[in-house]
């Protein structure tokens, strides 16, 4: 299926990868998040993505972003592809505002187990499960690697936050709800309990991360908890959760989805997006296999070409990789080749030898990168770079040892000649011939017109000498 699973570029720094989305660092100092298809469930991701769901996560956040700008300033600055968003960097505050209108999950659980104060907040005996609360309540929780329930109280006396912003964050987190309840409730939508997530920018709070989508939310059909309130339709990641549950074997969940499941939890997303915004998912499959906008094309295709469009990535990267930063200026000499190319290029330092572990990090970024790349090795006397990154790579390696002299060059060239196999690099001499077959081998559309081009004028220019010495 055509899923989004994994971000990876040279080009940009990764800063956080999460269950689901991955954060990055953008050319202009904000921060570009993707949302991917990855799926979580009972705190780890399952090996199986659901086709559309970074998509259909990313539109409902801009959704609701834009619906409740008037209560409070978000950190969106504008949505550059279905799976990918450029926010400004914020602060964030480690403190996850869950609001709750029903009693259900594992609120109910530790109901039935006698708990009757959650998070500071005391409900009252008596109550059934997914009984509506007289008001919505909130029960905040920190943000670390276990969450914990705390009360505010606590929350202001360890230090997460200040009193002041604790109420500015109730106040806002009650408003916001208020809103989601009401326009969903238009829709026949429930909606049950969320969390908000709140940062500071220049000192002031701000709404950032997700909001009221099927992974951040808890959905049930009006007209289910109307018919029968225990038995109310999820109308979100629950479907996936309960399927885990009765296929769990041993004590272990199943670490992958049916194809069957898959596809149902595909389209349990879309609906919840067409229902909550009143219009089909932009880049969901459509009857016409090539509709402008229908996203059957590939969605790394898809993404690749909105990031240049928005101008934060290139179309294709370069990494030159010298086994020793004395190989500098045999280094600058071949990346000077690809000026007026509108190539990204980018230097590295590492050895094979000497700490060879490093080009595993690397290989991760490279061999997963959504643009297509090549790498230029800069290594002399034995040679082991050029064939530990080959072996090692899904790209283009291509040698262009430094030399001072031909007898430096012979000994070069023979260590970067004979490799054993499986290990294909490649050997060019000459700097500008290295650039040359790097921007070849990318064998992207526009360079090779470039390239084109520039035969011609190499050609008509030995014309032109040519008619200039020919003498009758």
């Amino acid at each position: 299926m055509n899923t989004l699973t994994h971000f990876a570029s040279p080009q940009l720094r990764l800063l956080h990868r999460g269950k689901v989305r991955d954060s990055l660092r953008a050319p202009s100092g904000d921060r570009l998040i993707i949302v991917t298809d990855r799926l979580s469930a009972f705190d780890s991701v399952l090996e199986t993505a659901i086709p559309h769901k970074g998509a259909v996560l990313n539109g409902l956040a801009n959704f609701w972003f834009e619906k409740t700008a008037h209560i409070i300033p978000n950190h969106v600055i504008k949505l550059v592809d279905a799976n990918a968003m450029l926010v400004k960097e914020a602060e964030p505050i480690k403190v996850e505002m869950v609001v709750r209108q029903y009693l259900t999950g594992s609120m109910w659980r530790g109901y039935q187990a006698g708990q009757r104060t959650f998070s500071g907040v005391t409900v009252p005996d008596g109550m059934t499960k997914h009984e509506s609360f007289p008001h919505a309540i909130v029960t905040p929780t920190t943000k670390e690697e276990s969450d914990r329930e705390i009360t505010p109280e606590n929350l202001v006396s360890e230090g997460w936050v200040t009193k002041e912003l604790y109420d500015q964050m109730a106040v806002k987190s009650q408003m916001l709800f208020a809103v989601g309840s009401q326009l969903l409730a238009e829709k026949g939508i429930i909606l049950v309990d969320t969390k908000y997530e709140f940062g500071l920018l220049n000192g002031k709070l701000i709404l950032i991360d997700e909001m009221h989508t099927p992974d951040s939310s808890r959905f049930w059909s009006a007209e289910d908890y109307t018919r029968n309130p225990e038995t109310a339709e999820q109308m979100d990641k629950e479907y996936v959760r309960q399927w885990l549950i009765a296929n769990k074997k041993d004590g272990q969940y199943p670490r992958a989805l049916t194809p069957e499941v898959a596809q149902e939890a595909s389209r349990r997303y879309l609906d919840i997006y067409q229902r909550i915004t009143g219009e089909a998912l932009p880049t969901a499959e459509t009857t016409a296999v090539d509709a402008p906008g229908s996203g059957r094309h590939d969605a790394r295709a898809r993404l690749l070409a909105n990031l240049v469009q928005a101008g934060l990535v290139k179309d294709a990267w370069v990494n030159i990789v010298m086994g020793s930063p004395s190989d500098i200026e045999h280094c600058e000499e071949i990346r000077q080749q690809f000026e007026g190319y509108d190539v990204f290029t980018q230097l590295r330092v590492t050895s094979a030898y000497k700490n060879g572990e490093e080009i595993a990090g690397m290989a991760d970024v490279w061999n997963n990168s959504l643009e297509p790349g090549v790498i230029i090795a800069v290594a002399g006397l034995s040679n082991g770079l050029g064939g530990a990154l080959a072996a090692n790579v899904n790209v283009p390696v291509i040698s262009c040892p430094p030399y001072k002299d031909y007898a430096e060059l012979a000994m070069n060239l023979n260590s970067s000649v004979i490799m054993p196999s499986g290990t294909p690099n490649l050997t060019v001499v000459r700097s500008d011939n290295a650039a040359q077959g790097a921007l070849r081998a990318l064998n992207l559309p526009r360079l090779r017109e470039r390239l084109s081009q520039d035969i011609k004028a190499t050609k008509a220019k030995l014309r032109a000498a040519d008619a200039e010495f020919r003498v009758l």
